[in-house]
């Protein structure tokens, strides 16, 4: 089912986040689940010229990449009403303008045992753009997030907000490349210092 038959059939619309939407969402949503979608896994595949790096040193922050064996943790956040097209107008800036990313419809599965799934848009950067980076060993990707900053902060802040969202929500689940890149990454700046990078707050976190 395409998007916009999703948002003239109902009146709400799903959003998935598995990146910086986990902690700042920044629109108005009626409620929002901890859950996940299958077939893709999260990586660090992607180039951030603004956000979190610039043109010279652009960050990495996640894509989703498709694997039938995979699945993604995050939110997903319901946005009703009115607050739908404004909504998709902020995002389409944010995700589709400043990050080059796609939208997809996607089967949302809640955490929470007794929720049905929802069908979910989810923003996914692919090969098919400039700021698209791809794969590389762990060390130089996280050799890459220790040193960039951008407008919104280091990337490296981003990258330990998404580890501790995950390990606050989802304590049970894996996700290997995202915990060895960010010990990698910690490694990396404590070796340029005498004392560890300050571990920012997820809660109310810019």
């Amino acid at each position: 089912m395409k998007l916009q038959e999703i948002i003239e059939e109902k009146s709400s619309l799903w959003i998935f986040g598995y990146g910086s939407l986990l902690w700042k969402p920044n629109f108005v949503y009626k409620r929002s689940t901890v859950g996940y979608i299958k077939g893709y896994k999260r990586r660090f595949w992607h180039g951030d010229d603004f956000y979190r790096g610039d043109k010279e040193n652009p960050g990495r922050v996640v894509t989703l990449i498709e694997d039938e064996e995979a699945c993604t943790w995050g939110v997903a956040f319901e946005v009703t009403g009115p607050q739908i097209e404004e909504t998709l107008h902020y995002l389409n800036i944010r995700e589709v303008v400043m990050g080059s990313y796609i939208t997809e419809v996607v089967e949302f599965v809640p955490g929470e045992r007794g929720q049905s799934s929802q069908l979910a848009l989810v923003y996914i950067a692919t090969p098919d753009n400039p700021r698209y980076l791809g794969p590389a060993p762990d060390t130089e990707i996280a050799a890459q997030i220790a040193s960039c900053k951008g407008k919104f902060g280091p990337n490296l802040e981003y990258l330990v907000h998404l580890a501790d969202f995950m390990r606050l929500y989802c304590p049970g689940v894996e996700d290997h490349h995202l915990f060895t890149i960010e010990e990698h990454a910690l490694n990396f700046v404590r070796g340029e210092s005498e004392s560890p990078p300050q571990r920012p707050v997820l809660v109310g976190a810019e």
